[in-house]
């Protein structure tokens, strides 16, 4: 089972770095009728959204989020020894984003840096692995970045996700610490499951052709090509309020929390409905589960980054906390933590 245990480890700071473009999915798609787009919205809660340009990727997201939490904390940068980028938009198919990024942030040449291909679940899994480096007595510091521009890679004129996704980028900045703070995961993977979410062709297995670029017009009336996402948005639904509970409630128990304990419980922003259904089965009160993706739709695996940001920050940088994150997606992989905080460094949510 892949379940770990950490104590003396813990996230010190958080910066998310959005796009400047708000896209209003009530006035900008001329794709959708105005009766496919309201129910669209009052199945997903999903209005605003928040699209990188032409010329911004993933990286120059989590670039501008890390540069200025290194900078407002004034962290030394030769003391992180690991670099994280956690993305599957990266910014080519070689060499890895992350070693870009090292040199972009004026890290040392002794700092590891390397890429992780993860979508919706990233957060988590790339935590357990900084938690995991942090602990090693010659690491100091481990800077996760998460970040995905999903836009790029969904039409506009698909009606199942033409309406959903939304660009952002994350830093976490992650240590050893003198306080008796512990943390657990549970990670879980389906390959079994992995059409239901998948981008068919461009890659070694489907390469790109003529054929894979033209846009083609489904039952549906969707129009994409082999080239961009597609989803299967009934089984990811049953896989949701299926799967996620159970793994939700394996991680409590792993950890003897109970409900009452979590100051918050933070789930990957997908859709509104899946997280509320996946509350009120666990009995947890939905005020202590905050969300986001109404004003910045789908980020893949910096959602759970984004709402602590957007919608927890006062009580992260105040107090002592006990939370729940959760992400589940692509892949299929799933995985959920339960962290204690202690007074972490939120910087302001910034704008590319």
């Amino acid at each position: 089972m892949a379940k770990f245990a950490y104590s003396n480890v813990e996230i010190k700071g958080l910066a998310v770095s959005v796009p400047k473009m708000v896209f209003d999915n009530r006035k900008d798609n001329p794709y959708f009728s105005e009766t496919e787009i309201e129910n669209i919205i009052r199945k997903t809660g999903i209005e605003k959204r928040r699209i990188a340009s032409k010329d911004v990727c993933s990286s120059d997201l989590c670039f501008s989020a890390a540069d200025n939490l290194l900078e407002e904390m004034a962290v030394d940068r030769s003391t992180i020894d690991v670099l994280i980028f956690v993305s599957q938009t990266p910014d080519y198919r070689m060499p890895a984003t992350g070693i870009i990024l090292q040199d972009r942030l004026g890290l040392e040449q002794a700092c590891a840096a390397f890429d992780v291909s993860l979508g919706c679940s990233g957060f988590v899994y790339g935590l357990n692995l900084a938690f995991n480096l942090a602990l090693h007595p010659n690491i100091r510091r481990v800077l996760l970045l998460n970040g995905e521009t999903r836009t790029k890679v969904y039409s506009m004129k698909d009606k199942k996700t033409g309406l959903l996704f939304g660009d952002a980028g994350s830093a976490c900045l992650v240590e050893k610490t003198g306080k008796k703070l512990s943390s657990f995961f549970c990670l879980r993977s389906d390959g079994s499951r992995s059409h239901y979410i998948m981008i068919p062709a461009g890659g070694y297995r489907k390469p790109t052709t003529f054929e894979s670029l033209i846009e083609k017009q489904y039952e549906d009336g969707s129009i994409r090509t082999e080239e961009h996402g597609v989803m299967d948005g009934i089984a990811v639904f049953d896989f949701s309020i299926r799967d996620v509970p159970k793994n939700i409630q394996e991680t409590l128990e792993f950890s003897k929390v109970c409900v009452d304990e979590l100051d918050y419980v933070i789930l990957h922003q997908a859709n509104q409905f899946i997280t509320n259904h996946i509350a009120k089965k666990l009995n947890i009160p939905l005020e202590k589960v905050p969300y986001s993706l109404d004003r910045y739709g789908n980020t893949s695996s910096v959602s759970i980054p984004l709402t602590m940001v957007s919608e927890i920050a006062g009580p992260l940088q105040e107090k002592h906390n006990k939370i729940l994150i959760s992400g589940f997606g692509v892949g299929l992989s799933w995985g959920t933590a339960i962290l204690e905080t202690n007074k972490v460094h939120i910087s302001p949510i910034i704008e590319v």
